[in-house]
């Protein structure tokens, strides 16, 4: 099930970003932390009242206005309209209403998605008279909130569950691989779509998906059944007047949610950028399996470390990637595209891999053996046992006499160990330390 999309609007220094923040500091936000990957995000995953969205703030989407504000804040409105599920537009009560608000409350009034006016930096609720001249904006009751002293936060997140889209189920199939090719534009992704289904002339529909105008590819190839999920262009171009790379980050998202295996898409004349990272960082943190797809390999002039390099530089720019593989293609040319689908039939594999508990536990055995556990306190670490719960990614949980014990860099090692001795390449890995006592081993 694809998650909603919440867009937070306004002009600067109205306090998008501490709320946003704020959100994800205080444990709404059901992402973990994990070294390597890049914080510098315009999108948070959180969870209120039992229903996960997205957020996405669109104050860390840069947009090159020259320092005009109006501009920029019509450009964040439309981003908005076309690809959030809700949006929230935030406005400051202790400047009060300004004309750039109610540029952007006309542009918002004229949409059919659900809109939250939300007046932040109302830090007295006693103040709350405050707010009535927003009224005049014409979007409905306003919410007064301070994202910096947590006022009435709660409040203002049971209205934005309200709003979001009804739950629904895609229907399943579970011979399918679901895949969505994912990067920034003109980076080969369409031409790339088309090598693959083309090559082989084997298309059997062209059928509408969950999100908005989204066009599902199906194929089948060496009889496994495959669906490419849009973002490479095959849905209507935004008519708007701002560049396409700010909507690829989140129809990107909308793809990453609904697939088994990501196609991370590079130009090889250009190497990773900002924006690659931000993507590649919300597939791996949302578990999910991937190829790393450098295209445009025909166009670099090579000598035989010329991949090797290329490679190493992707391993630094994407640490948290280590595990995925990586493919030199070109689109144009066909060169290497036959590799693509055995790619992605073998990462989706090893991204469903179950091991027997028995053989699990004794390579985690042998793994303490070669490195004994680390110790604080004088008190050392013991794991009396390993279970794999779930697949899609494999997840693994490590019952311990003290989780506190565990440290990053010992789980670091068990997921190597893990790694050698079975494969997973291609997807990451949940681990899952939990306590138990040592009377009820």
């Amino acid at each position: 099930m694809s998650k909603p999309i919440v867009a937070i609007v306004g002009r600067p220094n109205v306090g998008k970003s501490t709320l946003f923040n704020y959100i994800g500091k205080n444990r709404l936000s059901i992402v973990e932390d994990m070294p390597g990957v890049t914080r510098d995000r315009i999108y948070m995953d959180a969870e209120w009242l039992g229903r996960e969205f997205t957020m996405i703030d669109t104050g860390g989407i840069e947009f090159e206005t020259n320092d005009k504000i109006l501009t920029a804040m019509r450009n964040q409105a439309k981003l908005a309209i076309d690809e959030a599920d809700v949006i929230m537009f935030i406005v400051d009560g202790k400047t009060g209403m300004t004309s750039a608000d109610n540029e952007v409350a006309i542009i918002l009034r004229n949409t059919r998605k659900p809109v939250l006016l939300v007046v932040n930096k109302v830090d007295n609720m006693k103040n709350e008279a405050d707010i009535y001249e927003f009224y005049n904006l014409g979007l409905g009751d306003p919410i007064a909130i301070s994202a910096t002293n947590a006022l009435n936060i709660g409040d203002m997140l049971d209205r934005l569950v309200e709003n979001m889209p009804q739950e629904h189920t895609e229907q399943e199939d579970n011979d399918q691989i679901k895949v969505a090719v994912i990067g920034r534009p003109n980076v080969g992704k369409s031409s790339l779509v088309n090598s693959i289904i083309g090559e082989e002339r084997v298309i059997v529909s062209d059928i509408p998906g969950t999100t908005r105008d989204a066009i599902d590819t199906h194929f089948t190839k060496d009889g496994q059944a495959y669906v490419l999920i849009d973002t490479a262009g095959m849905r209507r171009k935004a008519k708007i007047d701002m560049p396409v790379e700010r909507y690829s980050v989140i129809r990107s998202l909308r793809a990453v949610d609904r697939c088994d295996v990501v196609l991370m898409v590079i130009n090889a004349e250009e190497g990773v950028t900002e924006q690659d990272k931000k993507i590649a960082g919300y597939a791996h943190e949302a578990g999910k399996a991937s190829v790393i797809v450098v295209n445009k390999w025909d166009l670099i002039e090579k000598d035989g470390k010329t991949s090797l390099k290329f490679t190493e530089t992707i391993r630094e720019e994407l640490g948290f990637m280590q595990y995925s593989p990586v493919l030199f293609t070109s689109a144009l040319t066909k060169q290497r595209v036959h590799r693509v689908t055995e790619l992605i039939k073998y990462v989706a594999e090893q991204h469903s891999m179950r091991v027997a508990t028995s053989v699990l536990n004794q390579v985690i055995e042998d793994a303490t053996a070669i490195n004994p556990p680390p110790s604080e306190r004088g008190r050392r670490l013991k794991i009396y046992f390993t279970t794999q719960p779930d697949v899609k990614p494999p997840t693994f949980i490590f019952f311990v006499n003290d989780p506190e014990i565990m440290h990053f860099s010992y789980l670091r090692f068990l997921e190597n160990r893990l790694r050698e001795a079975f494969g997973f390449e291609g997807t990451p890995l949940k681990l899952v330390v939990r306590g138990r006592k040592e009377k009820d081993e």
